[in-house]
């Protein structure tokens, strides 16, 4: 099966490389977004798929808009693929290109769909503290992720995974997935199946302020955005900003999914009490629980500005930080 990919950040990489592994299939070229600067040394750097791309020597090609660029059309169309595929790519393909392929464009999303269809599935289901996801492969078509289905695979959501954790996860279900489905696919032994639109949620792209925390919201609430979020919610902490990158809700709603090694190590909650935002306790050895809306909130890994990543106890040391003081919302 000759395939052209499609597909940008890491990902992608394990589809890729699934295929390119795998004696039933050829992929012919490899369809990526242009390089960018990144903020150290402002240096151009390659997509992760254009990394692997190049190193088994395919064509790579990076229009800034794909259904606008006659000459990558004409490329995709003289190909003759048999088969286009889809991961993460980053922009919308036209009916001309989704047209091409002599089998169909199939792409690997990474929701149950109808659920989360959109930019951002993976990090929207843990804001929304869901306890279960997956990827769907589907038969794209003209609309954001409206595709008859093709099959789906599941995975269960831990309560302290991350988006990053999940994105791991799913990226390899979905290079095994994908391979299944083609095979299946070419001995006809798949029958599409139609989404039902009225169950349909959205996921969009995710805004600059989708990461502030607010501390009237419940510990669980917190938790979710900080998770799902991740690394990019904001609090901030005497007067400068501060990233929360990992935490752990407690209480009735947390307590009964937090690992053993972590529960054995926590205070007694039943007499903590203040106002939102307000440090309530600080645990040896893991860091600092504050008070929100509803319920405690752990915080178990922060990034002050223009630092790495700390660890809640490397964080309570280095500042010093005492009960009584007060984390106020991000921006």
């Amino acid at each position: 099966m000759k395939i052209v990919f499609f597909g940008t950040p890491q990902f992608a990489v394990p589809t890729l490389s699934k295929l390119l592994n795998h004696s039933e299939f050829e992929v012919l070229a490899v369809v990526t977004q242009p390089d960018k600067r990144r903020e150290r040394g402002n240096k151009l750097t390659p997509t992760a798929v254009k990394a692997i791309a190049t190193a088994h020597n395919l064509p790579v090609w990076q229009p800034e808009r794909v259904k606008k660029d006659t000459e990558t059309l004409t490329q995709l169309k003289q190909l003759g693929a048999d088969v286009f595929v889809v991961v993460a790519y980053g922009q919308i393909l036209s009916s001309k290109i989704l047209n091409m392929p002599k089998l169909a464009c199939i792409n690997v999303h990474g929701s149950i769909l109808p659920k989360y269809r959109g930019a951002a599935p993976i990090q929207w289901c843990l804001y929304n503290g869901e306890s279960e996801t997956g990827i769907t492969t589907m038969l794209m078509d003209a609309g954001m992720d409206t595709g008859a289905m093709l099959q789906i695979a599941t995975t269960p959501i831990g309560l302290l995974d991350s988006a990053q954790d999940l994105a791991d996860r799913l990226a390899v279900i979905g290079g095994d997935l994908l391979v299944e489905t083609l095979l299946k696919l070419e001995r006809q032994e798949i029958q599409p199946i139609p989404q039902d639109n009225l169950a349909a949620t959205y996921a969009p792209l995710i805004q600059k302020q989708d990461y502030a925390l607010d501390w009237s919201k419940s510990a669980i609430q917190l938790h979710n955005q900080i998770r799902g979020f991740y690394p990019n919610c904001t609090a901030t902490f005497r007067n400068n900003l501060l990233k929360i990158t990992a935490s752990a809700p407690l209480g009735s709603v947390g307590d009964r999914n937090l690992p053993p090694e972590l529960l054995h190590k926590l205070p007694d909650l039943s007499n903590l009490s203040d106002k939102p935002g307000v440090v309530v306790s600080i645990t040896k050895g893991i860091g600092a629980i504050v008070q929100t809306g509803e319920g405690l909130l752990l915080l178990r890994e922060v990034q002050l500005a223009g630092k790495r990543p700390q660890s809640g106890w490397d964080f309570v040391n280095g500042t010093r930080l005492t009960v009584g003081e007060v984390f106020g919302a991000g921006s």
